[in-house]
């Protein structure tokens, strides 16, 4: 029995560890694309003086696993952006997850062009914004990038929220967060705003 407990133990250590690895290797590759001039969204200003995204630290407390309901018949809509760009999205399905002991609910998306490339089929597209919004985040809210995982519980990593290409340059076209995916909390985790 107490073998068994300390193999449960480590276990649940190198997972939570493994989780914590994944979200710096994102941060990590997130900043070396940004400081690369071929694939950065910074204008060639702030591409001079770049010397890292700034995040929030690395946190546990939001890697949460969520409980994922597939919505069935779903039409594909027109997602408002930050121009008049309306690139087609279906709704995928809904991450019912708590935080704090609060319940909280969000959509996840599926473009249906990017759906139809090679390598991109389980690709989704998880758009939200919180209470950090306009203050330690930007305005505009934080994207996850996530693709379709199997069973009925599925992991979100907030760590890796990351900011629309418009939070840097404004010649971008970005997906406007649906009001249906405020959340009503302070997620601490991932990029922080670029300018203040």
């Amino acid at each position: 029995m107490k073998k068994l407990l300390i193999f449960l133990l480590f276990s649940t250590m190198t997972f939570a560890q493994k989780d914590l690895s994944s979200a710096e290797k994102f941060q990590s590759d997130l900043n070396k694309s940004y400081a690369d001039s071929l694939k950065s969204p910074l204008t060639k200003e702030d591409l001079k003086e770049f010397k890292g995204l700034d995040f929030f630290s690395i946190n546990e407390k939001y890697i949460v696993e969520a409980t994922f309901i597939r919505t069935k018949k779903e039409k594909p809509f027109g997602m408002k952006t930050t121009t008049s760009r309306t690139p087609l999205y279906k709704k995928y399905g809904e991450l019912h997850f708590n935080i704090d002991d609060k319940a909280f609910k969000l959509n996840v998306y599926q473009n249906v062009d990017l759906n139809k490339k090679p390598g991109y089929e389980d690709y989704l597209f998880l758009p939200f914004s919180d209470l950090t919004c306009g203050k330690e985040s930007y305005i505009g809210g934080r994207y996850v990038d996530m693709k379709i995982q199997k069973g009925k519980t599925w992991t979100i990593d907030f760590n890796k929220a990351y900011n629309p290409y418009c939070a840097y340059n404004y010649e971008y076209s970005c997906p406007i967060v649906p009001l249906e995916n405020d959340l009503n909390i302070e997620i601490l985790a991932g990029v922080k705003k670029f300018h203040d």
